[in-house]
């Protein structure tokens, strides 16, 4: 058992885990020191935003927050609302309601049990990592632990290739989405014509906030392959079946090409509504990851990736409607392409965007970076991540999906796994792929609290 454990990141995965050792019986008293980054803790950047525009992405009957109460997230709800079905699609805003309120019940339950736990919100400069313990420095302090978890979510996103410091300088480029989203009355005047890099879902929650509250201004949203998200249907849909006989078949022939062919199969012999056929997948998906040799994940992220995130992470349909009233409108308009340059031009930023061999130039008042989630340590500036890489104490995901890490969390150094220094959440993407969705982090974090918590 690890009697003293630092938790790092203020976020959704960090609060998780807290909860849950909070929640268990242990033979010692423990001793959690959260260093949750000086942000509101357990809201994180994912329900941080205070729109009511941002929905979330999953129905609110698979968002509790403990593995062993699936309906949590949803009574929570109904004490104020019982007419909130389990089908709904609620802002985010309110999830974080949940997590703050299960944080605090979970704190002083874990008090009345005599637990100690100490919230500090500052962000961890330092970790000296040994196997019989674990320095964690931040300023001038330094805390010991038995143990540490890191938690930290979404690394600060770097600019893409291509953007001149000039583009940076102006203010024009906005390498965070939600800095902008958070300070938006601080902008004026308003831009004319904003231009958007990527189209995943932080692309939707810019659009839906962006067009409401800048009515005149005109949208274009640039990627690889021009397409949105897919959406959710309006009714929940049941898998025909459990999916076991397509696992089974891609077990036993773990090549991206085949498994392609597999899924339109299946789709085709059962007569199901593609959405039921991935989401019986999804339970699987760290096991088939698993499966593949490094040659065939980087043919995934090249070719398959965008395919799949596409229809996995997917907008509930009543965003689905906005941003296709946005393109009636003709308040936005998609484009296909690679941004190959952003750079100072008079008043504008000037795009130069390539596509089937050809090159056109695109003028904006606003370029927004909407790329996603940045997962690549290699790439990224953040403060700890940077120290433990350079002190060789972990090592970088070769296609740029966090750290690696065993299947149960325990980060690599060198060709060894420290017994005592773990990850959770989205830094995981590397050894489990499906890493970064409530219902996974909530099946990590009560497996890492059973490690934490064993003999």
């Amino acid at each position: 058992m690890f009697r003293r454990v630092a938790i790092i990141g203020g976020g959704a995965a960090a609060a998780t885990l807290l909860s849950e050792l909070l929640e268990r019986e242990s033979p010692q008293p423990l001793q959690l020191d959260w260093f949750t980054g000086g942000g509101p803790p357990a809201r994180g950047v994912a329900y941080g935003t205070a729109s009511e525009r941002h929905l979330l992405n999953v129905r609110a009957a698979s968002m509790s927050m403990f593995a062993g109460k699936p309906r949590g997230f949803l009574d929570f709800l109904q004490r104020d609302d019982p007419a909130i079905a389990g089908t709904d699609f609620l802002p985010r805003r309110r999830y974080g309601d949940y997590l703050e309120a299960e944080v605090a019940r979970a704190l002083q339950q874990g008090k009345a049990r005599g637990h100690h736990v100490n919230i500090l919100p500052f962000a961890v400069d330092a970790l000296v990592p040994e196997s019989g313990g674990i320095t964690v420095i931040h300023g001038e302090e330094s805390h010991p632990a038995d143990a540490a978890v890191l938690a930290l979510g979404a690394l600060p996103p770097q600019p893409l290739a291509g953007v001149s410091a000039a583009a940076l300088a102006s203010g024009r480029y906005v390498v965070d989405p939600w800095r902008l989203l958070a300070q938006l009355a601080e902008r004026q005047p308003p831009p004319r014509k904003v231009v958007l890099i990527g189209l995943g879902l932080t692309a939707v929650d810019v659009l839906l906030e962006l067009s409401a509250r800048w009515p005149q201004a005109e949208f274009v949203a640039i990627s690889r392959h021009g397409r949105f998200p897919e959406a959710h249907l309006h009714a929940a849909a049941a898998p025909a079946d459990d999916g076991a006989a397509l696992v089974e078949a891609m077990r036993d022939a773990p090549e991206i090409r085949r498994w392609m062919r597999l899924l339109r199969e299946a789709i085709a012999q059962q007569g199901t509504e593609w959405r039921a056929v991935v989401d019986s997948l999804r339970p699987h998906l760290p096991a088939l990851w698993a499966e593949l040799s490094p040659e065939q994940r980087a043919r995934f992220m090249r070719h398959a990736r965008w395919a799949w995130e596409r229809v996995r992470h997917r907008m509930p349909p009543q965003v689905r409607e906005t941003i296709a009233a946005l393109e009636r409108d003709g308040r936005l308009q998609r484009q296909c392409g690679r941004v190959h340059a952003v750079d100072v031009a008079g008043d504008v930023l000037q795009l130069t965007v390539g596509h089937a061999g050809a090159t056109h130039v695109l003028d904006a008042d606003l370029v927004i970076q909407t790329v996603g989630l940045e997962t690549d340590l290699r790439r990224c500036n953040h403060r700890l991540v940077s120290q433990l890489l350079t002190n060789a104490h972990i090592a970088a995901d070769p296609l740029g999906l966090g750290v690696q890490a065993d299947g149960d969390g325990h980060l690599r150094h060198g060709e060894q796994y420290w017994p005592n220094l773990f990850a959770i959440g989205s830094l995981l993407r590397g050894t489990l792929w499906e890493s970064t969705a409530m219902p996974e982090i909530r099946q990590q974090a009560r497996h890492l609290a059973d490690q934490l918590l064993g003999d």
